[in-house]
């Protein structure tokens, strides 16, 4: 008897395991560096004043334009959001309902009319609900050009490591910009950033305290009736 009470503690925990492996964390994009394209190989003849490959132009707006080029993005994100709702509500319903009279007079029994009824009804309801958030994420990241596409604008992306005692903090942003945002020092702010995608966590000892443990996060599946 022993043996088999063993054997169902440890066939459910397996499954309490399993379940709690839906609450993973999904695979993480990548956000490494995008190498430039290198430069072709096709050989030159010598002798010429110019060769490709080795140009330097005079008059040049030095700000990201080719893959693997650096751009730095100001973060500047705030979002403030609130909402608030008042429901209120009322209905009441009488209804009266007299007795019937024969040969002019009403059913009664010891003076009473007993064939008459009167149904009240009523109800109210009143509903508050609020709802506040704001977030606050302000800095400086530098990223790379991973692609540029048919119509000029530039996919970049990147991400930024901090190491601080026990844990890692890190940063990463992708989404696409126009050249003609980036300002003359190659930065741009990332409300300019079009389809940004904008992450800030951090991992260590600090972090796991922060998080449910495995148990905690199987009770809290949506789908179960507890």
């Amino acid at each position: 008897m022993k043996t088999v009470n063993s054997m169902r503690r440890i066939i459910a925990a397996s499954a309490m395991i399993a379940l709690a492996g839906c609450v993973s964390k999904p695979s993480e994009p990548n956000y490494s560096a995008t190498w430039p394209e290198p430069v072709p190989t096709t050989a030159q003849g010598n002798g010429a004043i110019y060769q490709a490959g080795h140009d330097v132009a005079l008059f040049e707006n030095a700000v990201a334009r080719r893959v693997g080029d650096t751009l730095t993005i100001r973060l500047n994100e705030r979002t403030n959001a609130s909402k608030s709702s008042t429901t209120s509500t009322s209905k009441s319903t009488n209804i009266d309902l007299p007795g019937p009279t024969i040969a002019g007079r009403p059913v009664t029994a010891h003076g009473t009319e007993i064939l008459s009824a009167s149904v009240e009804n009523s109800a109210e309801f009143d509903g508050e609900g609020a709802s506040t958030q704001s977030n606050r994420l302000e800095g400086d990241i530098t990223v790379t050009v991973a692609q540029r596409l048919s119509n000029g604008n530039l996919l970049v992306r990147g991400q930024k490591w901090i190491s601080i005692n026990q844990g890692q903090e890190y940063v990463r942003i992708q989404g696409i910009v126009r050249p003609i945002d980036i300002d003359p020092d190659n930065t741009i702010s990332s409300l300019k950033v079009a389809d940004a995608m904008i992450a800030y966590g951090g991992k260590g000892a600090i972090a796991n305290a922060n998080s449910p443990g495995l148990l905690a996060r199987f009770f809290n599946l949506p789908f179960l009736p507890f």
